[in-house]
């Protein structure tokens, strides 16, 4: 910090760079959750814009649970919300805070006081780039008018706190921390700066009455016009005959000149001398001179414009330094309102999508969902089967789950993930009802994040992502494995996939809460994991309707069959032949049986060539003394062949 200069980049070196305070940032809360786990639950998803004039603007939020809760109206909210996601917190006071928040602008007669706050919000704008530019002395004219809207933002969300139940802690601090010296911030703003003339003089400008002298020089500045007209037709009185005309002008930094309209006689530098006065320039067909008026004004008046510009630049660097001394309750405002903007957001989702307050139970060593529902996927689908999820205690803590393809195991998989996650950065959830354990980690196996630059085949980057889990899951942990072992041989990857689990069943107590599907049912029917407590194995309810398959997408105890594959493939329009070929061969696999050929493939003038060939064959007579074998070989049977293969 005292290298970069931060603050007081201006300042003497002796100054040193001011702490406003100290914050607490405890690691041990945090929920350890890895980039491969953002991506595959849509937590975050960023997309190039579809607009071709705003690619180069750089990516937009797409279909996530980011893009989908982000209501918020401050930048600093959507900053604060975006921390928050990252940083998923095992803190139960701080969430039930948040919550708390949230459940208070839910109430029906409670709506008007959210619309209201978020209509403040809404001003509340960027004051520590405000804050750095008047430490450098950049300030624009802009930067006063967004302050002082924000600081008179910031006074009404105090004044309506106040007027809320102050059990709430949010709203106490708002009510405490929001304190007089905002009023005196606006005041002083609302007093000195003139908006009006500044955004004309597109500078910096006060309003009368602030400094006496500045009022003068603008009083003379004002009637410099009739004024210099005066001296204008005194001038003209003692110059040449031929001169038609003048004016007397002001021009900043330079003075009070005569200007005279250039004559046609006027053609050499020489014929621009006049007699008692001092030429200057020439610009656009005027000439213009110094005379004894002009300096004796430039003596009088001084540089009016400049003077006011310097008088008016300390005003504002006094003004600056009463503003940047309270800057620490102008950092406490954007603090307070950005955690206000984002619960605000999260009431406003959990109004619209029917959430409900999730519970914190840590004695509960699992989770239990009632009837939840995909946060992303029930936006996108016409209707949507929720689902319950419960772990741990008397309902193991491992859970196999098989089904058909294109059942919903998957969305489950991540179902569970996502409420999980929402609970966990104190939002409400998509669900009935939601209880949720001690949660020290979230650890997924479902999509490879494939890339040219990790040098690394899909199966192995499945393998390192199982492999983190193995390595790093606790009894605390949630773990989310979608079909692993698919990625190789049918035989290691099943045998890969039990050794896994049994791994983590030796476990015991220690076992982490375990979600996994899979397809491959030999698991099940091999007896490949212990029987016992830990492990209860699910599926996805469906009915099979003469060739149709029905899907009910709902989770029930059990074990599936079969994966119902030709029933996907019919979905994605490969060719019947192909689907009923497939279903042969699995069904010959299953039995043991031998593969056949497949059947009336070869054309029919195939066939009748065979049918010639074969009556050739037949009509020879062996023991014909003039039959060259090697003759027939080559004439009638080589070419017959060739057209058969």
């Amino acid at each position: 910090m005292g290298r970069r200069r931060i603050g007081v980049e201006l300042e003497d070196y002796n100054v040193s760079v001011p702490i406003l305070g100290f914050k607490k940032f405890v690691l041990a809360h945090l929920v350890s959750i890895d980039q491969d786990t953002y991506s595959v639950l849509q937590i975050f998803k960023s997309e190039s814009h579809p607009s071709v004039y705003k690619v180069a603007s750089g990516l937009k939020e797409g279909l996530s649970l980011f893009g989908i809760l982000n209501r918020c109206r401050c930048k600093w909210g959507e900053k604060l919300l975006r921390l928050w996601f990252t940083r998923p917190t095992q803190d139960l006071g701080e969430l039930n805070s948040r919550l708390d928040v949230i459940q208070f602008f839910l109430l029906p007669q409670n709506l008007e006081m959210a619309q209201t706050l978020h209509r403040l919000l809404g001003h509340i704008k960027n004051v520590p780039l405000i804050l750095k530019r008047m430490k450098l002395s950049h300030t624009k004219v802009s930067d006063w008018q967004i302050l002082y809207k924000t600081v008179y933002s910031a006074l009404g969300l105090r004044d309506a706190c106040r007027s809320l139940p102050q059990s709430i802690q949010l709203f106490r601090d708002i009510a405490q921390e929001f304190s007089d010296d905002l009023h005196h911030i606006a005041r002083l703003i609302g007093k000195v700066v003139d908006f009006e003339g500044s955004h004309a003089a597109n500078h910096f400008t006060v309003l009368p009455n602030i400094d006496p002298e500045v009022d003068e020089k603008k009083r003379r500045l004002m009637g410099l016009p009739s004024f210099l007209t005066e001296v204008a037709w005194k001038e003209l009185d003692n110059l040449d005959s031929r001169i038609p005309s003048c004016s007397v002008i002001y021009i900043p930094l330079i003075g009070f000149l005569l200007s005279i309209p250039r004559l046609p006689f006027m053609v050499e530098a020489s014929d621009f001398e006049i007699e008692g006065l001092d030429f200057m320039f020439l610009l656009e067909g005027k000439l213009h001179y110094r005379s004894a008026q002009t300096k004796e004004l430039d003596a009088l008046l001084g540089d009016l414009h400049c003077d006011i510009r310097d008088q008016e630049t300390l005003l504002m660097y006094q003004l600056q330094c009463q503003v940047l001394a309270r800057a620490a309750v102008l950092t406490r405002v954007l603090d307070l309102a950005s955690r206000l903007d984002v619960l605000l957001a999260f009431a406003s989702a959990a109004r619209d999508y029917g959430y409900s307050r999730p519970h914190y139970s840590p004695q509960l060593l699992g989770v239990r969902i009632q009837n939840g529902r995909h946060p992303l996927m029930e936006l996108c689908a016409r209707t949507f089967v929720p689902n319950s999820a419960e772990c741990g205690g008397d309902k193991g803590r491992v859970k196999v789950i098989t089904g058909p393809n294109s059942s919903g195991k998957s969305i489950y998989l991540k179902q569970v993930g996502l409420i999980t996650f929402m609970a966990l950065v104190g939002s409400f959830v998509p669900a009935e009802e939601a209880e949720i354990g001690a949660v020290d980690a979230i650890f997924t196996r479902i999509h490879s994040c494939e890339s040219i630059s990790l040098g690394l085949s899909t199966f192995m980057i499945d393998l390192n992502q199982v492999a983190k889990a193995v390595n790093n899951a606790t009894e605390q942990s949630l773990v989310l494995i979608d079909e692993f072992g698919k990625g190789t041989n049918t035989v290691d990857g099943l045998a890969l996939l039990a050794a896994v689990l049994r791994h983590w069943l030796a476990l015991g107590p220690m076992c982490p809460h375990i979600f996994v599907t899979t397809n491959f049912l030999s698991l099940i029917q091999l007896q490949l994991l212990p029987q016992g407590p830990l492990v209860q194995y699910l599926t996805m309810e469906t009915c099979e309707d003469g060739n149709d398959l029905i899907f009910f997408y709902q989770v029930c105890e059990g074990v599936a069959n079969a994966s119902h594959a030709s029933h996907t493939a019919a979905q994605a329009r490969l060719p019947d032949k192909l689907i009923a070929r497939g279903k042969e061969v699995s069904d010959l696999i299953r039995n043991g049986k031998p593969i056949k050929p497949v059947k009336e493939l070869l054309k029919e003038k195939q066939m009748e060539n065979c049918q010639t060939l074969v009556d050739k064959f037949l009509k020879l007579d062996l023991e014909d003394p003039n039959l060259d074998l090697d003759i027939f070989m080559s004439q009638e049977v080589l070419p017959a062949a060739s057209t058969i293969l």
